[in-house]
């Protein structure tokens, strides 16, 4: 059984200087290394780097993933953008965890495959699919952090040794709007740590519309306007020198939050237990379960019913098809053989249920004798069962 290890980390805000590219390069001699990248994969052996660490010095955002289920996701964003008091409440055991260093909130999401689990070699991602979420996140958008403590409770579910009194008395965090309508990033992630999707649409029905991404101009305008004069020309020169991230999405964080007369995003107020969501994810599984059979159901019925429809006019027409037969075999391919067998094998249905099978057997054994020298027509009448009775 091979190992796949995939490692990818991109500096978003400023590129590597010379000096860190060279501490990077330190760590392989085979990866894929540029002043915004670093990309590498291993079937053996394990990567030298700390992660961790990288992420706290030079890096915006990290994917790792194994073929035996561990998968990891980090995002780095200044404290300005979103402070960790807006994160800690999102931070469950074994999925997301966070911390600060040197001005920056680092969000660690990780999902663990259960011990005996099988192992992945199809499933593969980058790290672009997961990099709008830190522009989301900045701008208010708490959905990525619930999504991570969804991820918890579906692995908490199916743990064996939790007393129900533990799913009455855990809360849930503040729900953020538009838990219904993820952005595709966010579905990514929803897919990336496992959510049950019966669970998610449980927890979306707590309701509320997705926070709005549209951008005033003219509000946005009026209000850098109104910035400090000093304020802007120390943002104008960080930004041309590059010595600090990009002034845009703190700028778009600062004033959607003055738009809104408070830093806070939008949430749904009530709060439901592990319990509740747990039951309502069971509730949702269960109708899934009956619409699925429903379905089924009706499919089966509509198939039925174009089956004996067909039947209908292949009998109306049972001289033309068994001229139709003739000219198939004529044709000494294997295309036609098939095509000739499957209307042969319609053709006795439709004398079975006008009672005259004497008739298909006698047309049959005909047919048989005719092209016995065929022996691939003959191999496919024997193995359809197209023998005589």
């Amino acid at each position: 059984m091979s190992e796949y290890q995939y490692y990818e980390f991109q500096a978003i805000d400023r590129p590597l200087a010379k000096d860190e590219l060279e501490q990077v390069r330190a760590l392989s001699s085979r990866a894929r290394i540029s002043a915004t990248h670093f990309v590498n994969e291993y079937q053996y052996g394990n990567f030298r780097g700390d992660e961790r660490k990288l992420m706290e010095r030079l890096y915006d955002a990290h994917l790792y993933f194994a073929n035996w289920g561990s998968r990891r996701l980090m995002l780095r964003l200044p404290t300005t953008l979103l402070p960790a008091r807006s994160a800690e409440p999102y931070c469950a055991e074994d999925a997301l965890s966070c911390w600060t260093r040197k001005g920056h909130l680092l969000l660690d999401f990780s999902y663990e495959a259960e011990d005996g689990g099988e192992w992945d070699f199809e499933t593969s991602f980058t790290l672009a699919s997961f990099t709008t979420l830190r522009t989301e996140l900045a701008g208010g958008d708490l959905r990525p952090l619930y999504l991570a403590w969804l991820s918890a409770l579906t692995r908490w579910e199916l743990e064996e040794d939790v007393d129900e009194d533990d799913y009455t008395s855990a809360i849930e965090p503040p729900v953020p709007a538009g838990l219904a309508h993820l952005t595709g990033p966010q579905q990514a992630l929803a897919d990336f740590l496992r959510i049950d999707p019966h669970l998610l649409t449980a927890a979306a029905r707590a309701g509320g519309a997705a926070p709005s991404q549209a951008i005033d101009k003219d509000a946005l305008a009026a209000w850098i306007h109104a910035l400090p004069q000093r304020e802007k020309d120390v943002l104008l020169l960080d930004a041309a020198l590059g010595t600090t991230p990009q002034p845009g999405p703190a700028l778009l964080a600062r004033h959607r939050a003055a738009s809104r007369g408070t830093a806070e995003p939008s949430t749904v107020t009530r709060r439901r237990s592990a319990a509740e969501l747990l039951d309502a994810a069971h509730e949702v599984r269960s109708e899934h379960t009956r619409q699925q059979g429903q379905a089924r159901a009706q499919s089966r019925r509509a198939g039925q019913r174009a089956r004996e429809s067909h039947l209908d006019r292949l009998a109306g027409n049972a001289e033309q098809a068994w001229q139709d037969i003739a000219h198939l075999i004529g044709q000494k391919q294997p295309g036609p053989y098939d095509a000739a067998v499957t209307l042969l094998k319609d053709l006795r249905e439709v004398h079975d249920r006008a009672g005259t099978y004497e008739e298909f057997g006698r047309r049959l054994h005909d047919l048989r004798d005719q092209h016995r020298g065929k022996s691939a027509l003959m191999r496919r009448f024997t193995d359809a069962g197209l023998t005589a009775r």
